[in-house]
């Protein structure tokens, strides 16, 4: 071999690391409307070389109805018992990246399950984004409202305090989707295998966990 070949490398890739650390574990996207986290979770999932699940196209799937259908013909109850029995199969279905409605965290039972069975990372988008994101869309059943504003102030209001229970944040604004993603494995990395950014300092010892 020349004297000049480069050395296989001796680390593996970041990459690489969150999928060894992750084991059978999912990562799942929490958060608003809006925050992105299907657009974000597929680009996670390639990067990750893991399965890409959207919740809410697995319960149009599963009913053979849009989901503004099924909140119409169903109401609101029935559409969380279904999606958090969707959620509960999906995590038991292997490690996959999986992007859930915007009220799916705050049924218990589902925010248990996501902590047993996978690292859930809440997507935080303030009002103006989510507004400017899906104002003009009509499948939004909970915006059907007189006031669609109002509804989504009121809407992170009671949901903020609940995504604040996910492993790991990370701010959604308008800048290209990549630089969220990488955030979002470096903030992954960091939980799973216990390695600090490069810019976050050292506990002093007056701060660090004993």
């Amino acid at each position: 071999m020349s004297d000049a070949a480069v050395p296989a490398p001796t680390h593996p890739t970041l990459e690489a690391d969150i999928t060894a650390a992750l084991g059978t574990r999912s990562i799942v996207l929490v958060g608003m409307m809006g925050a992105g986290k299907s657009t974000i979770g597929r680009r996670i999932a390639t990067r990750l070389q893991l399965p890409f699940t959207d919740a809410d196209t697995e319960i149009e799937t599963a009913h053979r109805m849009t989901i503004p259908e099924i909140f119409q013909e169903y109401g609101e109850p029935y559409f969380r018992d279904g999606e958090a029995r969707v959620i509960a199969r999906i995590l038991d279905g292997g490690s996959v990246v999986l992007a859930t409605g915007g009220g799916a965290f705050m049924r218990e039972e589902t925010r248990n399950k996501i902590r047993d069975r996978a690292v859930s990372i809440w997507l935080k988008a303030d009002s103006d984004i989510i507004m400017r994101r899906v104002r003009r869309r009509a499948d939004r059943p909970l915006l059907q409202t007189a006031d669609p504003e109002a509804t989504v102030n009121r809407l992170l209001s009671e949901r903020e305090p609940v995504y604040q229970n996910a492993d790991l944040t990370i701010a959604s604004r308008d800048v290209p989707h990549d630089r969220i993603v990488d955030e979002c494995l470096e903030a992954l990395h960091a939980h799973l295998c216990g390695v600090r950014p490069a810019d976050e300092p050292p506990a002093d010892g007056l701060n660090a966990t004993p």
